[in-house]
């Protein structure tokens, strides 16, 4: 559309509501699907971008700084943490990851859906920090057999590891109760579906149309 076609848009168009952009949280123990889930939900959301953690944690064959995470040595995390410019971060395995805040404030003010794949205890964090803008799904398997079978099934980890993840697996899902929405997920594209159906309703809370007061002020002036 040109500069000149845009002019002309009407003062009740819909798309003159400008909104301000969600923080999408999924939260599952390692197997349940969220990470499915999430490449799923970026491939259908065109409004939708995954936050980058920063990481201590070593680069991996494939891996692509800025893009997958950014790396950082362990004395500028916690410079990070002491200049408060992450908005949470936590030890997992032997590493610290964190969220940095300004990315992911720039995107909300532009009107742009951010997705985080953290666990409970950066989901308590974030809820401190940003509760507005914060919407929480939590990922359960359909049954405990199911998560074992899965884990071994993709291949990823040795048999000890798997049965670390086994281990946490119980402490991680007794959180559910912190999160807004509880997805059991029994089949991946339902469960994809039903988190785009979350986004959907959060996208249209009031409180996140900003410059909702003076077009329904517009319209009741006639225009």
């Amino acid at each position: 559309m040109s500069s000149k076609a845009k002019a002309k848009t009407p003062a009740h168009d819909p798309l003159a509501i400008h909104r301000r952009g969600v923080m999408l949280v999924l939260s599952s123990p390692s197997g349940a699907g969220k990470t499915t889930i999430s490449r799923a939900l970026l491939d259908r959301e065109p409004n939708l971008t995954m936050s980058i953690s920063a990481t201590t944690r070593a680069k991996r064959p494939g891996e692509t700084a800025g893009v997958d995470y950014f790396f950082v040595d362990p004395t500028e995390f916690n410079l990070m943490v002491n200049r408060q410019e992450l908005l949470e971060h936590a030890r997992v395995f032997e590493n610290y990851y964190g969220t940095p805040k300004a990315p992911v404030e720039t995107a909300l003010a532009a009107g742009k859906d951010v997705l985080f794949d953290i666990d409970w205890q950066g989901t308590q964090q974030l809820s401190e920090n940003a509760r507005d803008d914060l919407v929480t799904v939590f990922i359960l398997p359909p049954s405990t057999q199911e998560l074992e079978r899965r884990l071994n099934t993709r291949a990823q980890d040795p048999a000890d590891v798997v049965a670390k993840r086994m281990a946490r697996a119980a402490d991680e899902m007794s959180h559910y109760p912190e999160y807004d929405y509880v997805i059991v997920n029994h089949d991946i594209e339902l469960s994809v579906r039903s988190v785009q159906a979350i986004l959907t309703a959060e996208r249209l809370k009031r409180e996140r149309q900003i410059g909702l007061g003076d077009f329904v002020k517009a319209l009741r002036e006639g225009q």
